[in-house]
Protein backbone atom coordinates (compact mmCIF):
# COMPACT_ATOMS: atom_id res chain seq x y z
CA UNK A 1 0.00 0.00 0.00
CA UNK A 2 1.18 3.55 -0.93
CA UNK A 3 1.93 5.83 1.48
CA UNK A 4 -0.89 8.26 -0.09
CA UNK A 5 -3.57 5.30 0.06
CA UNK A 6 -2.58 4.35 3.68
CA UNK A 7 -3.26 8.23 4.75
CA UNK A 8 -6.15 8.23 2.95
CA UNK A 9 -7.75 5.05 4.19
CA UNK A 10 -6.55 6.30 8.05
CA UNK A 11 -8.44 9.40 6.74
CA UNK A 12 -11.36 7.28 5.96
CA UNK A 13 -11.25 5.49 9.22
CA UNK A 14 -11.42 8.61 11.54
CA UNK A 15 -14.08 10.65 9.49
CA UNK A 16 -16.55 7.61 9.55
CA UNK A 17 -15.59 7.36 13.64
CA UNK A 18 -16.26 10.37 14.67
CA UNK A 19 -19.26 11.29 15.85
CA UNK A 20 -18.80 15.01 15.74
CA UNK A 21 -17.37 17.38 12.98
CA UNK A 22 -13.41 18.26 13.03
CA UNK A 23 -11.48 20.59 11.70
CA UNK A 24 -8.74 20.22 8.95
CA UNK A 25 -6.23 21.34 12.14
CA UNK A 26 -7.35 18.64 14.09
CA UNK A 27 -7.33 15.92 11.06
CA UNK A 28 -3.59 17.16 10.71
CA UNK A 29 -2.83 16.22 14.49
CA UNK A 30 -4.98 12.77 14.59
CA UNK A 31 -4.59 11.57 10.92
CA UNK A 32 -1.50 8.78 10.86
CA UNK A 33 -0.23 9.82 7.13
CA UNK A 34 0.09 13.70 7.51
CA UNK A 35 3.56 14.51 9.03
CA UNK A 36 3.35 16.48 12.32
CA UNK A 37 6.05 18.84 10.85
CA UNK A 38 4.13 19.82 7.53
CA UNK A 39 3.97 23.89 7.12
CA UNK A 40 -0.21 24.62 6.88
CA UNK A 41 -0.14 25.26 2.83
CA UNK A 42 1.56 21.62 2.06
CA UNK A 43 -0.94 20.02 4.74
CA UNK A 44 -3.97 22.15 3.33
CA UNK A 45 -3.24 21.18 -0.34
CA UNK A 46 -2.50 16.98 0.53
CA UNK A 47 -5.77 17.24 2.33
CA UNK A 48 -7.82 18.95 -0.84
CA UNK A 49 -6.11 15.37 -2.75
CA UNK A 50 -7.47 13.44 -0.29
CA UNK A 51 -11.28 14.45 0.22
CA UNK A 52 -10.98 14.25 -3.94
CA UNK A 53 -10.11 10.77 -3.88
CA UNK A 54 -12.22 9.92 -0.91
CA UNK A 55 -15.43 11.46 -3.15
CA UNK A 56 -14.28 9.65 -6.22
CA UNK A 57 -14.32 6.47 -4.28
CA UNK A 58 -17.77 7.46 -2.99
CA UNK A 59 -17.51 8.73 0.66
CA UNK A 60 -19.08 12.33 0.87
CA UNK A 61 -17.92 14.60 3.24
CA UNK A 62 -20.21 17.20 5.13
CA UNK A 63 -19.17 20.34 5.61
CA UNK A 64 -20.47 22.46 8.37
CA UNK A 65 -19.38 25.90 10.29
CA UNK A 66 -16.99 24.89 13.44
CA UNK A 67 -16.55 28.24 15.29
CA UNK A 68 -15.67 29.97 12.07
CA UNK A 69 -13.72 27.51 10.45
CA UNK A 70 -14.29 24.12 8.16
CA UNK A 71 -15.58 21.09 10.03
CA UNK A 72 -16.13 18.12 8.84
CA UNK A 73 -17.64 14.84 8.96
CA UNK A 74 -19.24 11.97 6.39
CA UNK A 75 -22.20 12.37 4.96
CA UNK A 76 -23.24 8.74 5.42
CA UNK A 77 -26.56 9.48 3.66
CA UNK A 78 -24.54 10.84 0.65
CA UNK A 79 -21.57 8.29 0.56
CA UNK A 80 -21.93 5.09 -1.89
CA UNK A 81 -20.04 2.01 -2.69
CA UNK A 82 -18.13 2.74 -5.68
CA UNK A 83 -17.55 0.47 -8.39
CA UNK A 84 -14.50 -2.18 -7.56
CA UNK A 85 -13.23 -4.96 -9.54
CA UNK A 86 -10.61 -7.16 -8.39
CA UNK A 87 -8.92 -10.41 -10.26
CA UNK A 88 -9.07 -13.59 -7.99
CA UNK A 89 -5.79 -13.75 -6.90
CA UNK A 90 -6.66 -9.98 -5.45
CA UNK A 91 -9.83 -11.65 -3.86
CA UNK A 92 -7.48 -14.24 -2.31
CA UNK A 93 -4.71 -12.41 -0.96
CA UNK A 94 -7.04 -9.91 0.30
CA UNK A 95 -9.02 -13.09 1.87
CA UNK A 96 -6.01 -14.57 3.29
CA UNK A 97 -4.98 -11.26 4.97
CA UNK A 98 -8.56 -10.75 6.36
CA UNK A 99 -8.82 -14.12 7.83
CA UNK A 100 -5.40 -13.50 9.69
CA UNK A 101 -6.58 -10.42 11.38
CA UNK A 102 -10.16 -11.12 12.10
CA UNK A 103 -9.41 -15.04 13.52
CA UNK A 104 -6.67 -13.19 15.93
CA UNK A 105 -8.51 -12.10 19.24
CA UNK A 106 -6.22 -9.17 19.71
CA UNK A 107 -7.46 -7.45 16.89
CA UNK A 108 -10.92 -5.20 17.89
CA UNK A 109 -12.57 -5.23 14.67
CA UNK A 110 -12.90 -8.38 13.55
CA UNK A 111 -16.71 -8.79 13.42
CA UNK A 112 -16.39 -5.10 11.21
CA UNK A 113 -13.79 -6.65 8.43
CA UNK A 114 -16.00 -10.17 8.69
CA UNK A 115 -18.76 -7.92 7.01
CA UNK A 116 -16.88 -5.95 4.89
CA UNK A 117 -15.09 -9.20 2.91
CA UNK A 118 -18.21 -11.52 2.65
CA UNK A 119 -19.78 -8.06 0.96
CA UNK A 120 -16.71 -9.14 -1.63
CA UNK A 121 -17.94 -12.40 -2.01
CA UNK A 122 -15.56 -14.37 0.63
CA UNK A 123 -15.55 -16.19 3.47
CA UNK A 124 -12.73 -15.83 6.40
CA UNK A 125 -11.84 -19.29 6.03
CA UNK A 126 -8.28 -21.18 4.39
CA UNK A 127 -8.91 -23.16 1.33
CA UNK A 128 -9.02 -26.10 3.59
CA UNK A 129 -11.72 -25.14 5.45
CA UNK A 130 -10.00 -24.37 9.02
CA UNK A 131 -9.55 -21.04 10.26
CA UNK A 132 -6.68 -19.03 9.67
CA UNK A 133 -4.03 -18.73 11.80
CA UNK A 134 -3.83 -16.13 14.53
CA UNK A 135 -0.44 -14.09 14.97
CA UNK A 136 -1.91 -12.55 18.13
CA UNK A 137 -2.83 -15.74 19.48
CA UNK A 138 1.09 -16.14 19.98
CA UNK A 139 1.43 -13.92 22.74
CA UNK A 140 0.79 -14.45 25.88
CA UNK A 141 -0.92 -11.53 27.55
CA UNK A 142 -4.58 -12.33 27.06
CA UNK A 143 -4.72 -10.85 23.68
CA UNK A 144 -8.69 -11.21 23.20
CA UNK A 145 -8.74 -8.95 26.46
CA UNK A 146 -6.81 -6.55 25.23
CA UNK A 147 -8.88 -6.28 21.83
CA UNK A 148 -11.55 -5.53 23.24
CA UNK A 149 -10.45 -3.29 25.51
CA UNK A 150 -8.75 -1.25 22.69
CA UNK A 151 -11.94 -1.25 20.31
CA UNK A 152 -13.18 0.65 23.90
CA UNK A 153 -10.76 3.51 23.75
CA UNK A 154 -10.95 3.19 20.08
CA UNK A 155 -14.07 4.80 20.20
CA UNK A 156 -13.24 6.69 23.50
CA UNK A 157 -10.51 8.34 21.23
CA UNK A 158 -12.96 9.57 18.39
CA UNK A 159 -15.73 10.81 20.53
CA UNK A 160 -12.67 12.32 22.84
CA UNK A 161 -14.58 10.86 26.37
CA UNK A 162 -12.51 10.58 29.33
CA UNK A 163 -11.46 6.53 30.61
CA UNK A 164 -11.19 5.34 33.92
CA UNK A 165 -9.37 2.19 34.57
CA UNK A 166 -6.90 0.31 37.02
CA UNK A 167 -3.76 -0.27 36.14
CA UNK A 168 -0.84 -2.48 37.40
CA UNK A 169 2.71 -0.63 37.04
CA UNK A 170 5.87 -2.52 36.45
CA UNK A 171 6.14 -2.89 40.10
CA UNK A 172 2.84 -4.60 40.23
CA UNK A 173 0.84 -1.80 42.17
CA UNK A 174 -2.69 -1.45 41.31
CA UNK A 175 -3.81 2.29 41.01
CA UNK A 176 -6.74 4.21 39.56
CA UNK A 177 -6.18 6.04 36.59
CA UNK A 178 -8.27 8.18 34.32
CA UNK A 179 -7.17 9.36 30.77
CA UNK A 180 -7.35 11.52 27.83
CA UNK A 181 -7.23 9.34 25.31
CA UNK A 182 -5.69 10.99 22.13
CA UNK A 183 -4.66 7.65 20.35
CA UNK A 184 -4.58 3.85 20.49
CA UNK A 185 -1.80 1.95 18.17
CA UNK A 186 -0.58 -1.99 17.96
CA UNK A 187 3.28 -2.78 18.20
CA UNK A 188 4.66 -5.98 18.46
CA UNK A 189 1.48 -8.13 19.50
CA UNK A 190 0.55 -5.27 22.34
CA UNK A 191 -1.83 -2.74 22.59
CA UNK A 192 -0.81 0.49 23.92
CA UNK A 193 -2.89 3.74 24.54
CA UNK A 194 -1.65 7.19 24.96
CA UNK A 195 -3.32 10.46 26.06
CA UNK A 196 -2.88 12.52 28.87
CA UNK A 197 -3.02 11.47 32.42
CA UNK A 198 -5.54 13.75 34.87
CA UNK A 199 -3.85 12.94 37.82
CA UNK A 200 -0.07 13.66 36.75
CA UNK A 201 -1.21 16.74 34.18
CA UNK A 202 1.21 14.92 31.18
CA UNK A 203 1.07 12.64 28.44
CA UNK A 204 1.51 9.42 29.19
CA UNK A 205 1.44 5.89 27.35
CA UNK A 206 -0.60 2.56 28.60
CA UNK A 207 -0.21 -0.63 27.74
CA UNK A 208 -3.79 -2.21 27.61
CA UNK A 209 -2.32 -5.77 28.75
CA UNK A 210 -2.27 -3.68 31.97
CA UNK A 211 -5.29 -2.02 31.72
CA UNK A 212 -9.00 -3.38 34.11
CA UNK A 213 -12.43 -2.44 33.76
CA UNK A 214 -11.88 0.57 31.56
CA UNK A 215 -14.95 2.23 31.45
CA UNK A 216 -15.82 5.54 29.25
CA UNK A 217 -17.40 8.44 31.04
CA UNK A 218 -20.78 8.41 30.51
CA UNK A 219 -22.10 11.88 31.29
CA UNK A 220 -22.79 13.77 28.23
CA UNK A 221 -22.17 10.86 25.59
CA UNK A 222 -22.87 13.43 23.02
CA UNK A 223 -20.29 16.11 24.11
CA UNK A 224 -16.90 15.56 24.37
CA UNK A 225 -14.98 16.13 27.28
CA UNK A 226 -11.83 17.10 26.01
CA UNK A 227 -9.71 18.26 22.70
CA UNK A 228 -6.03 16.69 21.99
CA UNK A 229 -3.42 18.77 21.41
CA UNK A 230 -2.97 20.47 17.69
CA UNK A 231 0.44 19.03 17.92
CA UNK A 232 -0.16 15.06 18.68
CA UNK A 233 0.95 12.53 16.65
CA UNK A 234 0.54 9.25 17.99
CA UNK A 235 3.75 8.14 16.17
CA UNK A 236 5.87 10.21 18.21
CA UNK A 237 4.93 7.74 20.89
CA UNK A 238 5.67 4.72 19.55
CA UNK A 239 8.36 3.38 21.56
CA UNK A 240 10.14 0.25 21.47
CA UNK A 241 9.50 -2.61 23.63
CA UNK A 242 11.96 -2.45 26.13
CA UNK A 243 11.83 1.58 26.28
CA UNK A 244 8.42 1.62 28.27
CA UNK A 245 8.88 2.47 32.02
CA UNK A 246 10.47 4.93 34.25
CA UNK A 247 14.25 5.35 34.16
CA UNK A 248 16.39 4.35 31.94
CA UNK A 249 19.64 2.85 30.86
CA UNK A 250 22.09 4.27 27.71
CA UNK A 251 22.42 1.33 25.57
CA UNK A 252 24.82 0.01 22.89
CA UNK A 253 23.84 -2.66 20.45
CA UNK A 254 25.98 -3.65 17.43
CA UNK A 255 24.75 -5.20 14.04
CA UNK A 256 27.18 -7.33 12.42
CA UNK A 257 28.41 -6.47 8.44
CA UNK A 258 25.72 -9.59 7.25
CA UNK A 259 22.78 -7.74 9.57
CA UNK A 260 23.23 -4.06 9.20
CA UNK A 261 21.13 -4.23 6.42
CA UNK A 262 17.65 -4.69 8.88
CA UNK A 263 18.82 -2.24 11.02
CA UNK A 264 16.94 0.92 9.90
CA UNK A 265 13.95 -0.84 10.13
CA UNK A 266 14.26 -2.51 13.61
CA UNK A 267 15.29 0.51 15.63
CA UNK A 268 11.79 2.17 14.21
CA UNK A 269 13.55 5.86 14.60
CA UNK A 270 14.42 5.36 18.35
CA UNK A 271 18.38 6.20 19.27
CA UNK A 272 21.43 6.62 16.97
CA UNK A 273 22.37 4.24 14.33
CA UNK A 274 25.52 4.87 13.24
CA UNK A 275 27.26 2.71 10.25
CA UNK A 276 31.11 1.48 10.39
CA UNK A 277 33.90 1.56 8.51
CA UNK A 278 33.38 -2.76 7.83
CA UNK A 279 29.88 -2.43 6.85
CA UNK A 280 28.81 -3.01 10.57
CA UNK A 281 26.33 -0.37 12.46
CA UNK A 282 26.13 1.19 16.21
CA UNK A 283 23.23 1.56 17.37
CA UNK A 284 22.91 4.13 20.83
CA UNK A 285 19.43 4.18 22.25
CA UNK A 286 18.03 3.93 25.99
CA UNK A 287 16.41 1.26 27.77
CA UNK A 288 13.76 1.28 30.61
CA UNK A 289 14.31 -2.63 30.90
CA UNK A 290 17.13 -4.86 30.28
CA UNK A 291 15.54 -7.70 30.27
CA UNK A 292 13.39 -6.97 27.55
CA UNK A 293 15.96 -5.28 25.65
CA UNK A 294 17.97 -8.82 26.11
CA UNK A 295 14.58 -10.42 25.01
CA UNK A 296 14.14 -7.90 21.91
CA UNK A 297 17.85 -9.24 20.85
CA UNK A 298 16.98 -12.82 20.84
CA UNK A 299 13.76 -11.76 18.92
CA UNK A 300 15.81 -10.23 16.11
CA UNK A 301 18.81 -11.90 16.42
CA UNK A 302 21.06 -12.96 14.88
CA UNK A 303 23.84 -10.79 13.94
CA UNK A 304 22.77 -8.50 16.98
CA UNK A 305 25.15 -8.01 19.96
CA UNK A 306 25.52 -5.81 23.15
CA UNK A 307 28.09 -3.88 23.73
CA UNK A 308 27.50 -1.55 26.80
CA UNK A 309 26.48 -1.66 29.74
CA UNK A 310 28.29 -4.78 31.06
CA UNK A 311 25.03 -5.55 32.69
CA UNK A 312 22.99 -6.20 29.53
CA UNK A 313 25.72 -8.22 28.56
CA UNK A 314 24.79 -10.29 31.67
CA UNK A 315 21.24 -10.25 31.55
CA UNK A 316 21.20 -11.51 27.69
CA UNK A 317 23.52 -14.71 29.15
CA UNK A 318 21.93 -15.28 32.21
CA UNK A 319 18.40 -15.51 29.74
CA UNK A 320 20.72 -17.60 27.38
CA UNK A 321 21.75 -19.94 30.34
CA UNK A 322 18.35 -20.48 31.42
CA UNK A 323 16.89 -21.47 28.28
CA UNK A 324 19.73 -24.09 27.56
CA UNK A 325 19.05 -25.29 31.40
CA UNK A 326 15.71 -25.69 30.51
CA UNK A 327 15.57 -27.39 27.36
CA UNK A 328 18.91 -28.97 27.24
CA UNK A 329 19.28 -32.30 27.04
Amino acid sequence: MSDATERQVNLALYLSSTRTPVSAETIHAEVFGYPAGQDEDTFLRMFERDKKQLRACGLMLEVVDLEGVPGYRLDADASYAGELELSESERTTLRAVAAALASDPGFPFGSDLAIAVAKLGGALREAGGAAASAPGALTDEAPSAQGATAAVLAEAVASRKRVRFGYTNASGEMRDRELEPYGVYFQDGRWYAVGRDTSREETRTFAVRRMRGVEVNSRKPAAPDFEAPSDFSVADHMLLPFQYGPGTVECELRFSAEEAWRAPRLVGGQGTLEMQPAGSALWRVSAASLPRLARWIIENGPGITPVSPPELRETLAEGLRKVVARHGA
